[in-house]
């Protein structure tokens, strides 16, 4: 229980930091002890604020974005001064290439020594500031919990992201008043509509289209415009492409959602209404018949609003024809897919794996994806039916992400089943926070595709030089093995008989889990292109 703060009383600086936190509804803290932080870590453990330590700073970075993901709003990691805060660069640069609101705080060598050579002296903010949309150095104890205030203000303010500040040590160990309470955080998602004009330009296309189309990604789900979304969708009968994070905010099951008619919905849509959370951050590929700017549930509502009462009831025998031809290809590329399901090989076809799992998982169930070709394959099968049960590294691609995420996941949904797929090259950047899941307990199931290469670039290489170099892992390595090492419950698959019964174990185990499942490395996901 917190302790309440006399506005007369002086207090160290992380005592401020954590009290700032703690007015905004931070409850985690995601970091790797390190003694620049002392302060915020006393600060926090007085206004009961939970310190959740792992085994790198990568991983604490990674759950502070992972919480950020899963719960929309700003997750909050310590890294300690120097080399912790590069540690957690990946994670940062993930962030803010996904929106994701966090605020990262780092320890800092004290001010008063500055360029005398103290322990992990060097300034992080050149370096992170082009990465994230605020960076400052605390450079007086008194100015705490206005920088934190402005921090947090500008991660969630669209489009969000990450924010980083740091704290000399002398500063966060001196002492200042609490300046008072705290103002609210704005909510962008209740701002107002876009421009009528352009409410009306878009509402006209979408009212004359045949065959409309609804493109989302994560800017949906960041804005929280899911519920605007279904009523437009299901008013104006249009179907619904959702990519990112943005799965589930149509559930998959759901008539207007489809997800393998997506190249054919695309190709043949006369009008796509392609939506964001924010103007973008560069020019459009494409010319635009309209541009709305405003509020996600407010500008969606107005646009079915518009389109709606123009033509009331007018939908068109067109745009019916439309919807049940899109739903003839969702349904003949899923039937197409069931011999890949059931394939009986062993080594495992990693789409077997997934013929299984998806059998065990429930409605609620949060899926993370950290890996190559294994989760390429879990991202075209594994569908999700609500907001925020879909992570993956995003467009960064940053492997390692995983652990982080599942850990994060966990601990914000503790009634929710967690599952995290991991490629086997995925597995070596964090392994070790199988160690942060059992020391905390938290009941996070991972799967791991062991076909003993790095797919993604041994096929392609071979089929562009006939040979491939760098691509190859030991083969067959018991990671089940290190999880039981680590205190976590191991099992081991070979053949598909085996991998149903290894999976119940594992969910009904009762803490984290970890099922290392041997795939054939001859399979390659199909996929266009692979880098670009």
């Amino acid at each position: 229980m917190a302790a309440e703060i006399d506005a007369s009383t002086q207090v160290h600086g992380g005592r401020l930091v954590a009290a700032r936190l703690r007015a905004h509804g931070v409850t985690k803290l995601f970091t790797l002890s390190g003694g620049h932080l002392f302060s915020i870590y006393d600060g926090c453990r007085a206004e009961g604020i939970e310190i959740v330590d792992v085994r790198h700073e990568q991983a604490a970075a990674f759950a502070a974005e992972g919480w950020a993901k899963v719960t929309r709003t700003v997750g909050v990691c310590a890294l300690t001064a120097g080399p912790g805060v590069t540690n957690g660069m990946s994670a940062i640069a993930s962030a803010s290439h996904n929106h994701s609101p966090m605020l990262v705080l780092g320890g800092r060598a004290p001010q008063f020594r500055w360029g005398q050579g103290s322990l992990q002296e060097i300034d992080h903010v050149p370096f992170v500031r082009p990465l994230v949309k605020l960076a400052d150095t605390a450079v007086e104890t008194a100015e705490i919990p206005a920088l934190v205030d402005e921090a947090l203000t500008a991660a969630i303010t669209p489009h969000s992201g990450p924010v980083f500040l740091d704290f000399p040590l002398d500063q966060v160990f001196g002492e200042a008043a609490e300046p008072g309470p705290a103002a609210p955080l704005p909510e962008p998602w209740r701002a107002p509509a876009a421009d009528a004009r352009a409410i009306e330009r878009a509402a006209a296309w979408l009212r004359d289209a045949e065959r409309p189309v609804i493109m989302a990604g994560a800017g949906l789900y960041w804005g929280r415009g899911e519920e605007s979304l279904r009523a437009l969708a299901e008013e104006l009968r249009i179907p619904v492409f959702l990519n990112g994070l943005a799965r589930g905010c149509l559930a998959a099951d759901h008539e207007l959602a489809f997800s393998r008619a997506r190249s054919v919905g695309l190709q043949g849509a006369d009008v796509a209404l392609v939506i964001d959370v924010a103007e973008p951050d560069r020019d459009h590929p494409r010319k635009l018949a309209a541009e709305l700017y405003g509020a996600l549930p407010a500008t969606l509502d107005a646009v079915r609003s518009s389109a709606g009462a123009s033509a009331p009831g007018a939908v068109g025998s067109e745009r019916e024809a439309w919807v049940q031809s899109l739903r003839t290809t969702e349904e003949e590329r899923r039937a197409a897919e069931a011999g890949e399901l059931a394939d009986d090989r062993a080594p495992l076809h990693p789409m077997r794996v997934y013929g299984e799992l998806m059998h065990l998982l429930d409605r609620d169930t949060i899926v993370i994806g950290d890996g190559g070709d294994f989760v390429s394959y879990a991202g075209r099968l594994i569908d999700s039916f609500e907001p925020g049960c879909w992570l993956d590294p995003g467009p960064l691609g940053c492997l390692g992400s995983g652990f982080g995420y599942a850990l994060a996941a966990k601990l914000a949904r503790p009634e929710r089943q967690v599952v995290l797929l991991l490629g086997d090259g995925a597995f070596g950047f964090s392994g070790m926070e199988l160690d942060t899941l059992a020391r905390h307990g938290v009941a996070v199931l991972a799967i791991v595709g062991n076909n003993g290469i790095w797919a993604l670039e041994k096929h392609p290489m071979e089929a562009i030089y006939g040979y491939s170099v760098a691509a190859d892992l030991r083969p067959a390595t018991r990671y089940d093995q290190i999880a039981t090492a680590l205190g976590c419950h191991g099992e081991l698959v070979s053949t598909p008989a085996e991998l149903r019964p290894a999976l119940q174990r594992a969910l009904e185990c009762g803490g984290p889990a970890l099922v290392n499942v041997l795939t054939d490395p001859s399979v390659a996901y199909p996929r266009r292109s692979n880098l670009a």
